[in-house]
């Protein structure tokens, strides 16, 4: 049995919940978790077409990008159309489950799909974040590769193309066990000398608790000695937009006509620019905040949505920022997560949504 949970747990090991912004509403916004799916719809935005669809498709749970929900409902009387959606929903016992900034901020995400449909090569995370904490412990040495690999299964010492990462380092450890320990090692109210590993270890800060009770399992003494440090350190995993190159370096206009093809565009907001493209730094949706890094980190062309007016003269003609639309930027997200979920739930009623939910039009 499929239910609206299991699609959330298998999601949620991809793009953690705890990756998304302070301001946003991801998760399950409508509907039970145990509840059982007759079959799933994909849509960037819920809106009332959405939930029709899913009705005629019999699809019991509607995954949207954007959530529907930011702020909080103190009535439901179908004033706008986010009650109205809210109502259809739950009246036709239908979840809606939201996936935003977490899937926009993991290095396989939003920002790679809108790569991908570009061609960009040699792609990393423009801004990554600062999420990464280290774990030291001291265990005895017979006990070391046990414990490592109850932390490595647990999710820790992955570190980019690399995994089961760790240090260790052979030195003594001395207890007095007291009249109540129940020691695995020595005698109570005698001084023991342990040979121990000191073992240091790195994993993103949001599963710390994961680690910690992995640790607490394996480690075979009574009260485990251990501490966590914030690092300063950088997760390449994790964090806004992205950088690539193209295969080929481009003059501006050649660019421009590479990214009304690529994206299906009847239109571009840009700068003037006077250079040839090569470094592409991207945003899905509104990434105007991401400007300062795409200069940082010498990007010729910066495209993403909602730039605002005063907001391209930033650019200073240092790059080519381009608006291509926050719809344009990130309606490549449906098939990413119809790729994702059907890798893993074959012979079930996946289905792309074929509402077009842009709400600007363009007069050509």
């Amino acid at each position: 049995m499929i239910t609206v949970n299991s699609i959330i747990n298998y999601l949620e090991q991809i793009a953690p919940g705890a990756l998304q912004e302070h301001y946003d509403n991801s998760g399950l916004l409508t509907g039970s978790p145990m509840m059982e799916l007759t079959g799933v719809l994909i849509c960037l935005d819920c809106t009332e077409p959405v939930i029709d669809e899913a009705i005629s498709k019999k699809a019991n749970m509607v995954i949207a990008h954007h959530p529907i929900l930011f702020k909080g409902l103190k009535s439901l009387t179908g004033k706008n159309y986010i009650e109205r959606t809210i109502i259809k929903a739950i009246k036709n016992d239908i979840a809606i489950y939201a996936i935003h900034t977490n899937l926009d901020n993991i290095i396989a995400g939003v920002n790679k799909k809108f790569a991908d449909r570009l061609g960009l090569l040699n792609t990393k995370i423009l801004k990554p974040l600062k999420n990464l904490q280290k774990l030291v412990t001291f265990v005895p040495t017979e006990n070391t590769n046990n414990v490592l690999e109850k932390l490595h299964n647990a999710g820790a010492g992955n570190i980019g193309n690399y995994s089961e990462c760790s240090f260790s380092v052979t030195g003594t450890g001395s207890f007095r066990p007291n009249d109540f320990a129940k020691p695995v090692v020595g005698e109570k109210n005698i001084k023991e000398l342990v040979i121990e590993d000191r073992i240091e270890i790195v994993f993103p800060k949001y599963i710390a608790n994961i680690i910690v009770a992995a640790l607490k399992d394996a480690h075979p003494y009574e009260e485990v000695a251990y501490y966590l440090t914030d690092l300063e350190n950088k997760n390449q995993e994790t964090g806004a937009g992205m950088i690539g190159e193209l295969p080929e370096e481009m003059s501006a206009e050649a660019f421009l006509k590479h990214l009304k093809t690529s994206l299906d565009l009847s239109c571009i907001r840009h700068t003037n620019y006077l250079g040839n493209i090569k470094n592409v730094a991207i945003a899905g949706g509104a990434g105007s905040f991401l400007l300062h890094d795409a200069l940082q980190q010498n990007a010729d062309a910066f495209v993403t949505g909602d730039v605002k007016y005063h907001d391209f003269f930033d650019a200073e003609s240092r790059l080519m920022y381009c608006d291509v639309g926050h719809y344009e930027s990130e309606v490549g997200t449906k098939e990413l997560l119809y790729d994702l979920l059907t890798k893993k739930f074959t012979n079930f009623a996946l289905h792309l949504s074929e509402c077009i939910t842009n709400p600007i039009k363009y007069y050509k």
